[in-house]
């Protein structure tokens, strides 16, 4: 994209949203014009279309001035997302194995597995053959460890077999498996392709190098969630700050940290792609219905919890209102549960200074009962800034081909990116009892003072764009980034203000669910505009 460029769009082309987004220069700056999203089935074109046209009504002095009547030349950063599909790894061992799945996993693939240690030749060429199965992953170390080196060639001629019966299937030859490439001479007419990668422990971190391979042959250059995680390294990058960032979609989920720091520097990002974080399983398994009746607000039994997963995956923009949208955020709730679960190695990092969350499970939700929803979730003790990628912009702007220019362009749009949802502090150690200690938070319209009780929220107004200084003073030591008793810490402002949320690190809910969903609705009722639906 020319960096002169007067406008351009953004499109995030999601499984089941279109989202676009109009940018243009204005006074010397790139500013957020307008975005839209529509259902997945509405033309692209169409609803460039409609913003363009919105656009045009609003504003046509700024119109004339960007040229809109050549929007239809203006540059397109698109980003699309693609379903997960099946992924065949085989090793010779288990050793071997576990690297390759992970590898595999934490790129959005759907893995079956299987090794020669534990597997005959029948049950490997039955897994490969699977129609479920698009891509074959057949791996060892570099160089072959001595128990992998007398299956190698077996390994190899068994998944020749397959490509031959299956000539659609694309097969990845990693580490030292990569010298039987040539029992994968491919016919002229094969579709598929024979890629050579290099050992799941190549790169930095190990694995680095696998996953960006099995990235692209998953979804190309241009796969959202890759995307996204490069554009949340740019905004890290333009803020001076660390910044984790949660996309959560119809068929999976992204979480990704990143560091201050330069965009190219080794280490300062690591994300991990699970389609178990996606906000409607395919087929919900009763891990699945467990993990959204244990956030649901509604009366529901496993069967029509069952019921209404399989109908939000068919008609994800139905039911957006009422108990629907209840619904759906505990369905959001458990998906992001479910990619914190598959994204322990991120856990351990640092704590972000800013939390952003992004996708389609949010949609429908105030921006204060995003915020709740995600503190429910993401715990960790320490201050944190939430903000919410409102136009789907961070995925586009990642498909920016150069890092100083993708760098230039967050910088320049970081304040329209996001909105801001506000402040959770997040106090451990707080035992129980009538008052945990006292909270002072020194604004600009002047001071409020509250009483700390253990086991509970509390809401402190301030909107978006103010700042201030919360002093904390607790009768027990706490961890809240380090251990002591006296704090003073500065906050931001959001949709949602300051939450102090001194519930469990871990949150603890009861078993019953009668009372899980009465405490459960309490808190999300304070922060649903209007009252809980």
């Amino acid at each position: 994209m020319s960096g002169e460029a007067r406008a351009f769009y953004a499109m995030d082309l999601g499984v089941a949203t279109t989202a676009v987004a109009l940018v243009g220069r204005v006074a010397g700056r790139l500013r957020l014009l307008g975005a839209l999203s529509l259902p997945a089935g509405a033309p692209a074109d169409a609803v460039l279309a409609a913003l363009t046209a919105r656009f045009v009504a609003s504003d046509p002095l700024l119109a004339a001035a960007l040229q809109t009547e050549s929007s239809d030349r203006w540059p397109r950063l698109t980003a699309r997302s693609t379903p997960p599909v099946g992924l065949a790894v085989i090793a010779a061992t288990e050793r071997s194995l576990e690297p390759l799945v992970a590898a595999g996993q934490r790129t959005g693939w759907r893995v079956r597995s299987g090794s020669a240690e534990r597997l005959d030749s029948l049950a490997l060429s039955s897994l490969l053959l699977d129609r479920d199965v698009r891509t074959i992953l057949v791996g060892a170390g570099e160089p072959a460890a001595a128990d992998e080196r007398n299956a190698l060639g077996s390994l190899a001629a068994l998944a020749a077999a397959a490509a031959s019966r299956r000539p659609e299937l694309t097969v990845i030859l990693t580490g030292a498996m990569a010298e039987q490439a040539p029992r994968f001479a491919a016919a002229p007419d094969r579709p598929g392709e024979v890629l050579l990668g290099p050992a799941a422990t190549a790169g930095a971190p190990p694995g680095t190098a696998l996953r960006e391979l099995l990235g692209r042959a998953r979804g190309g250059a241009d796969e959202s969630r890759p995307a996204f995680a490069l554009g949340v390294r740019a905004l890290a990058a333009a803020l001076d700050r660390r910044v984790e960032g949660i996309e959560i979609g119809l068929d999976g989920g992204v979480r990704v940290q990143a560091g201050p720091g330069r965009t190219d520097e080794p280490g300062n990002l690591q994300w991990s792609v699970h389609a178990s974080g996606g906000l409607a399983p395919i087929e919900p398994d009763e891990a699945s219905i467990d993990g959204v009746l244990a956030w649901s607000t509604v009366r529901l039994d496993r069967h029509r919890t069952r019921d209404r997963l399989r109908d939000l995956r068919l008609l994800p923009w139905g039911h957006v209102a009422g108990e629907g949208a209840a619904f759906r955020l505990a369905a959001a709730r458990a998906a992001v549960a479910r990619l914190v679960a598959a994204t322990p190695e991120l856990s351990a990092l640092p704590p972000a200074d800013l939390l952003v969350v992004s996708g389609g499970a949010f949609a429908v939700a105030p921006g204060p009962a995003i915020a709740l929803a995600v503190a429910d979730v993401v715990r960790r003790a320490g201050a944190v800034q939430l903000a919410y990628d409102h136009a789907r912009l961070l995925a586009p702007l990642g498909t920016i081909g150069a890092a100083p220019q993708r760098l230039a362009v967050v910088a320049d749009l970081a304040s329209d990116l996001l909105v801001p949802l506000g402040s959770v502090i997040m106090p451990q150690g707080m035992r129980a009892g009538r008052s945990g200690g006292r909270l002072v938070v020194h604004g600009t319209a002047g001071s409020s003072e509250l009483d700390l009780l253990p086991g509970g929220l509390e809401l402190v107004d301030l909107p978006p764009g103010e700042t201030a200084v919360a002093e904390f003073e607790f009768r027990d030591t706490v961890r809240l980034g380090t251990r002591g008793r006296h704090f003073a810490i500065d906050v931001a402002g959001g949709l949602g203000g300051l939450l102090v949320d001194l519930r469990d690190v871990p949150l603890r809910l009861p078993d019953r669910p009668d009372r899980r969903r009465e405490l459960l609705a309490a808190w999300q009722g304070a922060l649903w505009i209007g009252g809980e639906p």
